[in-house]
């Protein structure tokens, strides 16, 4: 019988416009245990970039924590992403959503320019330094670009966003809805989700292709 897998899941907050973004993260748990593997979520133990009125798109005078933000997706299971350790998971998987770009990196002020979160960085490094799956939805490919540089990635066909990406050393391949680009020399699977106009059912195809590539790629 074969052994459970166990796939990390690293989320910025809650909500699309300053955290993770909540359809493509909750899908992405449906999606691990609809394939039969099981799940830890972690976030990093920071200061969220700032709070947004989800309404009226207002930013709002209180702060917040990221890792405290993220655990109301995980219904508190949840761990400091400062914890994380390559070799205790079997894959590792980004969500999008604006906390990619605010929380975990400066992608969204600095571009192809950005700072990445230093605990993301040493996880994301480490499972690529030991040959396992990296899957990241909608924004989260520019954080694997410019972390590892020289990889093939979609974030569906925003032009700006190609340019940053191939200003990272990545390559990029157009895509649609549901749809998913596999690196399989850096055992890397993208997918846009929101990065287009989409529908919630069209982010849980995406969901759902990523998590059963990587499952594949696990072999």
């Amino acid at each position: 019988m074969n052994e459970t897998k166990k796939i990390a899941v690293i989320l910025s907050g809650c909500g699309n416009k300053d955290g993770a973004e909540i359809h493509e993260s909750v899908l992405t748990l449906w999606a691990i245990h609809k394939h039969g593997a099981e799940y830890q979520c972690f976030a990093p133990n920071i200061r969220q970039h700032h709070v947004l009125n989800f309404i009226t798109n207002e930013e709002m005078v209180e702060e917040r924590n990221v890792l405290v933000e993220s655990a109301r997706i995980a219904r508190s299971k949840i761990e400091d992403l400062a914890e994380f350790r390559p070799e205790q998971y079997d894959a590792l998987i980004i969500p999008g959503g604006l906390g990619v770009a605010k929380n975990l990196s400066s992608y969204a002020f600095d571009g192809p320019d950005c700072q990445i979160n230093n605990d993301l960085a040493v996880a994301v490094r480490g499972m690529a330094s030991l040959s396992k799956p990296i899957g990241a939805l909608c924004i989260a490919p520019v954080i694997i670009a410019k972390l590892l540089g020289k990889v093939e990635v979609t974030i569906g066909h925003d032009p700006s966003t190609v340019a940053a990406l191939a200003k990272m050393g990545a390559s990029h391949q157009e895509t649609g809805h549901g749809e998913i680009v596999i690196d399989q020399a850096n055992k890397i699977v993208t997918t846009p989700c929101y990065m287009l106009n989409a529908r919630v059912d069209q982010i849980g195809q995406g969901a759902d292709k990523v998590v059963a590539a990587i499952i594949a790629l696990l072999g």
